[in-house]
């Protein structure tokens, strides 16, 4: 759709604004409600911790460090190794940081989105829930003033007077197939 296609020019303002004069003021019940459902959708998000299933994966984000050396090997061979390990670190660790440095800063843009996508489904799991309790409300009332009419009529049913019966040489319009 167009923004061409939205905009027009009949009706004007001017008769918009005076069939809304025409309309019926809303209950107290019915402004309240939609009070409450603004104040509800105007409320900012809430801050949160890092969601629990990305807290591992926030405490892993930087790869240029990596956890204390060791060796499987035992003795003198193993103690060797773990120094080797140690010394190369310590040597080519501005070399390992440059070279991890983008993986960094991609590991916590991946993570920072998680987290956005998550904060808006919960926001719009909110927002859902707020709805869905309206419906209801909506329904559960549509529903007694059903019940209170059906109640009504069957109630009109029980006091009017019977109906005189049909002449029999009268055709009912049911076996004679007329509307």
């Amino acid at each position: 759709m167009r923004a061409e296609d939205l905009l027009t020019r009949a009706p004007s303002p001017e008769a918009v604004a005076k069939e809304t004069q025409k309309l019926p003021e809303p209950t107290a019940e019915a402004r309240e409600a939609l009070r409450q459902t603004l104040e509800a959708s105007a409320r900012p998000a809430t801050p949160t911790p890092w969601p629990a299933l990305l807290q591992e994966a926030r405490g892993k984000m930087d790869s240029r460090y990596a956890g204390p050396v060791t060796s499987h090997r035992g003795g003198l061979s193993g103690l060797a190794l773990v120094l080797a390990k140690r010394a190369f670190r310590l040597a080519f660790q501005p070399f390992i940081n440059e070279t991890l440095r983008k993986q960094v800063e991609f590991n916590e843009s991946i993570l920072d989105a998680l987290a956005t996508i998550h904060d808006v489904q919960r926001e719009h799991a909110r927002t859902q829930a707020t709805w869905r309790q309206d419906v209801e409300r909506r329904l559960a009332r549509m529903e007694d003033a059903a019940r209170g009419l059906a109640t009504h009529e069957a109630a009109g049913r029980d006091e009017a007077p019977e109906r005189p019966p049909r002449p029999s040489g009268s055709p009912s319009r049911r076996r004679s197939g007329r509307r």
